[in-house]
This record gives C-alpha cells, structure tokens and sequence, in this order.
C-alpha cells in the first residue's frame, strides 16, 4: 500500500454552503429588524387615535362619548376638519399638527365651539391658550381640582403627567410640581383647555380615578365633538427643501458613474477565473510502512516513553469504541467504563490502563502495551463470545 502526498482540492459545494448560509442570516437579521421597526411604528401611529384598540389609543372613550349622545367625528385632515366644524356647532379634540401653518390652525380652532388640546405642544399652547408654556412633568400621585371650573370638579382627583404654567386671564387646575394639570383660556365662541391626555384619556388609564369622567366633562358639552387626528402628510406647507440631488455640485454624478466603470472592469480584468477543479499530483509517493517506521524511529530516539504510550492509548481506545458500538469520537472515560462493565473488571484497574498509567521506560511501555492487548481481547470476547469460542 502507498500514500501519496498532494494538495486536496477545495470543496466547491461547501464553501457554496457557507456563503448561502452568511446570504441568509443577512437576510434574517433585516427581516428581523423590519418586523421591529414595523412594531414600534405602529404603536406610535396608535398615540390617542380614537380607533385604536391598543393601550395606547382612545377608543374607550369614544364609546363612552357616544353611549352619552354625543356624535363623534374623526377626522384625519385639516380640509375634512374644517368642513364638519362649520357644518354645525362642535367641540373640537386637537392632537399636535406640525404640518399646518399658524394661519390655518388658528383657521380651524376659530370654527369650533371649544377646543380640548390632547397633546398640547409648545406652538399650540402660545396661539391658542394665551401663551401658556410648559412647566415640565407632576409627581406620581392624586391631585385634586383646586379650581371652580364645574367640569373639573364633578370629576374629581387625577394622576396628572405634563404640567402647563398658565396664561394670565385662563382657570387652571389640578395644581403640582411647578405647574397646572389643566389650563384654560377663552376665546370668542368657547373655551379652550390643555391637559395631557396620554396618561389620563387612554385605553390604558381611562378608568383610574376620576379620568373618564373628567373627559366627559370636558368633551360632551355640545352634540357633536370632531376628532381631529392629523395624517403624516396632512400638511398646507409647500416643501421648501432643497433635495439631494439640488445640494450636489454637477460634477459629482459624473465622476460616480465614471468610477463605478472603472470597478467593473477592474474586476473583469483582475477577477479569478473558476475553473473545473483539479487535484494536484506531487512527484513524491511514500510507502505507508515507511511512515510508520520513521515515525517509530523518532519516538524511539527521543526515548519519549509517555507519548508513545499516548499513541497506543489512542488506537486502542479508538479500536474499543468501535467493538462496543460507542462510535469514533467517545469520551475515553466513557470507554473505560463500558469496557470494565462489559468484562466485569476492575474500573479502577480499565481506567489506569488506559488513562492513568504514565511510563517513564521501555519496559513500562512494554508491559502497558501488552496490558492493553489482553485488554482488547478481553472485550472482543465479551461482546462476541461464540465467534471467539470457534
């Protein structure tokens, strides 16, 4: 028999596999990421929309308006907005509408009865509550009205979260911290109030303390109440803003496309051709008992007593893993135990013949050698008893 030494070719399927494998976990990881993104936009788009379901939305209250006979309207621009606003009187639920100008806010607000301001932002508070301003966030705990406004005493103490410091001439309520709960001003039709209605109107927190009743209050004064809840591009703002392509000088587009070529054909040039794959065939053939002998020799002049013992320990192990059905890549202990088990031996004495035992000189390896021979024998004769006795 002989072995000859050469270059093993590289397998084209298994490096196929490893890049299939990178291709889909980039892909998983983006469809991972798309399914979260996709998530927290939804529970943002969900903030006090009275046609959601979600912790976060409002639409308890909405039945809970409807149920007292008030019509609710909601509406998701400011053209709808201002169309059932001046069809018959109304009380008018505004969120934050930064895609409106100042003109058309105050537009919208003048054809309602009274405004409820639900996410009162700063813009919003100075046009349509006398300049009230934001007076940071209210401890957690219950706040009573401290105020004469009726709606605000028939409800009762609430957990207030965003805290306004009120205009001059307004009612304020619910005092904490540094600021009011609840501010009012009036204007020539109605009453417009500011309170933060994300920790008091939601789903989540309608029913604690006084909320709901407070909401009724504030929104069930007319018939009709119209929900105006803006879409991301409900807007009467002209776009303004240069785009990408007006900001780049003119010679940018040029040089990209220019360099993209040169890539191209740089890798057309350079690329690595795939061929058929070829094993490589060295001039030099190695007689297998060559190998071993040379190997026998080596140990032999290193008087290294241990690592041949090691080598043994090895192809025995290896040769009883296979008789008692262990498989090729046992644990040594494992071995020993079987083969103390099967032969009904000493465990201590398997286990140091093949684990412990550490020979210092050749007649110590000798005698491991042989112990490890009656040892396998042994074990062929437990495990096949009938073809041992022919």
């Amino acid at each position: 028999m002989s072995v000859t030494v050469g270059t093993p070719p590289t397998s084209l399927r298994t490096r196929l596999a490893g890049w299939t494998a990178i291709g889909l976990g980039i892909v998983a990881v983006g469809a991972i990421g798309a399914t979260l993104s996709g998530i927290g936009e939804w529970t943002q788009s969900g903030l006090l929309d009275p046609d959601s379901n979600g912790p976060n939305g409002t639409r308890a209250l909405v039945e809970v308006l409807r149920d007292h006979a008030v019509d609710v309207q909601v509406v998701r621009n400011h053209a709808d907005a201002e169309r059932e606003l001046n069809s018959a009187p109304a009380t008018l639920v505004l969120l934050d509408t930064p895609g409106l100008s100042d003109e058309r806010l105050l537009q919208i607000a003048g054809a309602a009865d009274d405004i409820v301001l639900v996410d009162p932002r700063s813009r919003t508070l100075d046009l349509l509550v006398d300049g009230s301003t934001a007076a940071g966030y209210a401890p957690d705990e219950s706040v009573a009205p401290a105020c004469s406004l009726d709606a605000a005493q028939r409800s009762g103490a609430i957990t207030p979260g965003a805290l306004f410091a009120p205009s001059l001439g307004g009612e304020s309520c619910y005092p904490a911290g540094e600021g009011w709960a609840l501010v009012t001003a009036e204007h020539a039709d109605g009453t417009t109030v500011a309170i933060d209605a994300q920790v008091l109107f939601t789903n989540q927190y309608l029913a604690d303390n006084g909320n709901a009743a407070l909401a009724i209050n504030l929104m069930g004064g007319n018939d009709r109440l119209v929900w105006y809840i803006p879409d991301p591009d409900d807007t009467d703002l002209a776009n303004t803003d240069p785009s990408l392509g007006e900001l780049t000088p003119p010679w940018v587009s040029p040089v990209i496309v220019l360099l993209l070529v040169s890539g191209l054909a740089a890798a057309i040039w350079r690329g690595r051709r795939f061929g058929p794959l070829v094993a490589e065939r060295l001039p030099v053939t190695v007689r297998a008992s060559e190998t071993t002998e040379g190997r026998a020799r080596m140990y032999a002049a290193s008087r290294d007593a241990r690592h041949a013992a090691d080598q043994l320990r090895i192809a025995a192990i290896g040769r009883l893993a296979r008789v008692l059905h262990l498989g090729a890549h046992a644990d040594a202990r494992d071995v020993a135990e079987a083969a103390a088990s099967i032969t009904e031996s000493d465990r201590v004495n398997v286990r140091r013949i093949l684990l412990d035992d550490a020979p210092t000189t050749d007649a110590e390896l000798v005698a491991l050698s042989e112990q490890l021979r009656q040892l396998e024998d042994a074990v062929q004769t437990a495990v096949r008893p009938e073809r041992n006795s022919s």
